[in-house]
């Protein structure tokens, strides 16, 4: 049993919620492992292209290394969800049209709905809306609201030991993220029910903390704050800090100053093509489609280590260091309608 091509821009997530767990088949475990897989794949375009934007190349400045330490964790939760539908008998599909992420739009799935991801520069605003997309059910700072991922993780969690016999074979990719980016890091195969369940509490709580904390509990450096709160920082311009008398935490702490970047400019849907005025002359054009040209091939590549050739993950690592250096460029150039912006990458697929 295959995976299905699922609709990136459907309501399929919450309509697998909606199913009794105890109703659940193998197609529904896999069709939301591969929902799965799109959300994390949804989220590294916006990081990246705010990362991109920042023009001090030290990866050691405090909000250069929050997103780029964040970038790296949504590849090894993509890479652990990744394992877990293979392992089950699975095929990872990343690059049918419909199931490649479109930007400006909502989260595959359904998943947050009302929330529109967009690509642009580094903000006060990207950085709140990377902190809507990293929302836990219950935020130690703020009240809940709306259907998170984190809460479809769990159901995976819930469903996935009744399962458990399907984690047979499939081609599995073991790559070590972890000495650098954090213990939880790592790339691993999904041999036994236990690593799944160990996988999914690792991307819950790098990306929500606990209940009880707001820090990551597999850090690439002591304290490191799981996603929401550390975007949270950046879009509130304030540390988080806890309260010693009421044990409440809070954005009143210490001014987080924002970094210079490249002014980069909210992508229109379909590309700075469909942007009156602002459509690229024949250089830049050419930029922006060696970048989606670079994007595309890193989707085929990471298609094909999870393919049944098993190749390895390199060649899409090294695509991912060749886009990043080809939207520097792009951010170089200035929007010729209001030059205080600039373009940026439109992570737009070209088919083969």
């Amino acid at each position: 049993m295959a995976t299905r091509v699922l609709d990136y821009e459907s309501d399929a997530i919450v309509q697998l919620m909606s199913v009794a767990e105890e109703d659940w088949t193998e197609q529904e475990l896999k069709d939301a492992l591969q929902r799965a897989i799109m959300l994390e794949l949804s989220t590294i375009p916006p990081y990246a292209t705010a990362l991109w934007s920042i023009t001090d190349p030290d990866n050691s400045k405090p909000v250069r290394h929050t997103i780029r330490e964040i970038v790296f964790d949504e590849m090894s939760h993509f890479g652990l969800v990744c394992n877990m539908l293979t392992r089950i008998g699975g095929t990872v599909v990343l690059t049918d049209p419909l199931t490649v992420p479109k930007y400006p739009g909502q989260l595959p799935g359904g998943v947050n709905p009302g929330l529109e991801v967009f690509l642009s520069g580094l903000s006060r605003d990207s950085a709140a809306l990377f902190a809507e997309i990293e929302k836990p059910e219950h935020p130690l700072a703020f009240a809940a609201d709306g259907n998170t991922i984190g809460a479809f993780y769990q159901r995976i969690a819930d469903v996935f030991p009744k399962f458990a016999h399907l984690l047979t074979g499939g081609q599995q990719v073991d790559f070590p993220l972890g000495s650098g980016h954090g213990a939880g890091n790592d790339i691993v195969p999904m041999n036994t029910l236990d690593d799944v369940l160990s996988a999914i509490h690792v991307i819950q709580a790098q990306g929500e903390g606990t209940t009880a904390s707001p820090e990551n509990p597999f850090p690439g450096a002591p304290g490191e704050l799981a996603h929401y709160y550390a975007f949270k920082e950046i879009a509130v311009g304030r540390k988080l800090v806890r309260d010693e008398q009421t044990g409440k935490f809070d954005f009143t702490g210490a001014d987080v100053p924002l970094p210079d970047t490249s002014p980069v400019g909210r992508v229109p849907q379909g590309g700075w093509a469909n942007s009156p005025g602002n459509e690229p002359d024949a250089a830049t054009a050419e930029l922006l489609h060696t970048f989606n040209q670079q994007y595309s091939d890193m989707l085929r590549a990471l298609e094909a280590a999870w393919g049944p050739g098993e190749e390895d993950i390199f060649p899409a690592i090294g695509l991912m260091g060749a886009m990043r250096r080809t939207a520097q460029k792009i951010n170089a150039v200035k929007l010729p309608i209001d030059p205080r912006f600039t373009y940026g990458p439109e992570w737009l697929f070209v088919p083969a």
